[in-house]
């Protein structure tokens, strides 16, 4: 851009010529500058407040009383025989993502204090689904308490939206008992039918 000065009775005026060269480096550094501001945003989008991606296909939980230290255990097995539990937390599409044992592991440190977080509750994911028969156990492994234990045992599925498929409670008797709780198959649209209760034993303990 040049400058020229022309003076008339002393008065000056100013006129402004632009290098056409000038103002296409110009705009087509707007233009790169809008393009990276895009693919910036592209590639870390905006996080959508509330949204939850949950790895999972399946949910299925075991649930008892908050004051009781027993330790209850879930077993699951899937169509092809695995067996996941706190003996082998991985198998298959299977993992199990809480073993509780009681009070023992129900505490954590908080600014040097321990708080005692009561939840009695075992859970077992399925990040992915083959088509036939799951078998749903729970065995008591230790009767702190002495007394019989109430159980709820909950199967929810994840995707492609929420939905509880099943729920029931059932009481051990005492420890070293093991029931089943359920055996459901999944289709290839991941729907469960043929909801029964017919007894397996799941553990390796032939007590």
């Amino acid at each position: 851009m040049r400058i020229i000065s022309s003076g008339i009775s002393g008065v000056s005026n100013y006129r402004y010529l632009t290098d056409p060269f000038t103002d296409l480096l110009f705009n087509a550094l707007l233009g790169f500058t809008f393009l990276f501001l895009v693919a910036i945003m592209l590639v870390n989008p905006v996080n959508k407040t509330g949204v939850v991606d949950p790895k999972a296909e399946f949910i299925i939980t075991a649930t008892w009383p908050e004051d009781r230290a027993d330790d209850v255990d879930l077993w699951v097995e899937d169509p092809h025989g695995e067996i996941v539990s706190y003996l082998q937390r991985d198998a298959g599409w299977m993992h199990l993502d809480r073993d509780d044992r009681g009070e023992i592991n129900d505490t954590v440190e908080i600014d040097g204090r321990t708080v005692v977080y009561p939840i009695n509750q075992e859970i077992v994911t399925l990040r992915g689904t083959i088509t036939g028969q799951y078998v749903v156990n729970v065995y008591y492994y230790q009767s702190v308490s002495g007394e019989p234990v109430p159980v709820t045992i909950k199967v929810e599925r994840v995707n492609p939206e929420f939905k509880l498929a099943f729920v029931d409670q059932v009481v051990l008797e005492a420890q070293d008992v093991e029931k089943t709780v359920v055996r459901f198959t999944v289709t290839s649209g991941r729907e469960i039918k043929d909801v029964r209760r017919t007894p397996k034993v799941l553990t390796p303990y032939f007590l």
